[in-house]
């Protein structure tokens, strides 16, 4: 059986640099190559603070395929004000292997069997697209990192890795990283087969943060990067395997959003008075959002579920409208819409 060529993987390489010239925000560098996309709109000085800029971060059909590799490295100078944002929620396409080439190049092996019957090879390679971004911060600049929520479709594989380096304790950083189920509208929901978000946060030489998200669904238990083993490879040691969705109900959408260095602070503040008010006591049913606050060296870590994503969204932009203050209005209008 011949197998057709793969598809060649997408390395979209992107790098933005950002600096105070007066009152203005100018990106003395700005690059990009496909899948990737960057735009940054111009902002009315009147309704935005000094030093101010938005960068979008996109890809083109509005989404990530199969084996695509995004690296965007990000350069915040003093006195500067970078806001990151997407054009809506990140899409994880479906991964397609070996299995799928096999089918293509085969169709009538396959004509007669049901999707849902096919016994599936003992290894199958499975090729994970991924998003790499590097922030450095300099003096007293500043990044605010809120996208809209990742969304990974039925059988996808997706890793993110983020790493922001912060220097001389000026520095700050507000990072938001959440993802939904998928695609509840067309019955999927906790459907793909792995997520892995890792995310980095030093402050100075110290490794402050190291957070780590790893969801995997339990019937396709993985075997190693890019192989995915059936269950019954798995010995009989594990515990039976249980989808996402049985783990993770009843909420369909998970962030945790990171703030770190002085403009946060109030922010911070805030916060820390609201999680204090919170009594804990037993219920019947799980609310529809729940969240918690974690203090750290110079910042804290908020984490938040929710059954709706819409929830966490009004959630996010009430509880950071402290940050007017350091991009503006306008810029923060476009933040959650």
């Amino acid at each position: 059986m011949t197998l057709p060529p793969q598809r060649a993987s997408l390395q979209g390489r992107g790098k933005a640099t950002l600096r105070s010239i007066g009152r203005d925000a100018v990106f003395s560098e700005l690059s990009y190559a496909y899948p990737l996309k960057l735009l940054t709109p111009r902002l009315h000085h009147s309704e935005t603070a000094s030093g101010v800029a938005i960068l979008y971060v996109l890809s083109y059909g509005g989404g990530l395929v199969s084996d695509d590799q995004v690296h965007l490295s990000v350069d915040v100078g003093p006195d500067s004000s970078l806001v990151i944002l997407t054009q809506g929620s990140t899409k994880i396409f479906r991964a397609r292997g070996q299995l799928d080439r096999v089918r293509a190049s085969n169709p009538s092996i396959f004509a007669t069997i049901p999707a849902d019957k096919e016994e599936r090879p003992a290894q199958m390679h499975v090729n994970t697209t991924s998003q790499r971004i590097n922030v450095r911060v300099t003096g007293a600049g500043c990044l605010f990192l809120l996208p809209d929520p990742v969304t990974c479709f039925a059988d996808s594989s997706y890793t993110q890795v983020q790493t922001f380096h912060v220097g001389s304790g000026e520095g700050s950083i507000a990072v938001l990283d959440w993802f939904t189920s998928g695609r509840m509208s067309r019955g999927e929901e906790w459907a793909f087969a792995r997520y892995k978000s890792i995310n980095e946060i030093w402050l100075g030489d110290r490794r402050v943060v190291r957070d780590v998200m790893l969801l995997e669904d339990d019937t396709r238990i993985s075997g190693g990067d890019g192989v995915v083993q059936t269950p019954a490879q798995v010995t009989a040691t594990i515990l039976a395997p249980r989808p996402l969705k049985d783990r993770l109900a009843p909420y369909s959408c998970y962030a945790t959003l990171f703030l770190f260095g002085p403009a946060v602070s109030e922010t911070l503040s805030k916060l820390r008075r609201q999680y204090d008010t919170i009594i804990q006591f037993q219920r019947t049913d799980p609310p529809p959002l729940i969240w918690s606050l974690s203090s750290i060296e110079s910042g804290g870590v908020v984490r938040i579920a929710a059954k709706e994503t819409e929830s966490i969204k009004l959630w996010l932009k009430e509880g950071l409208t402290d940050l007017i203050a350091h991009v503006g209005a306008e810029a923060y209008s476009k933040i959650f819409v």
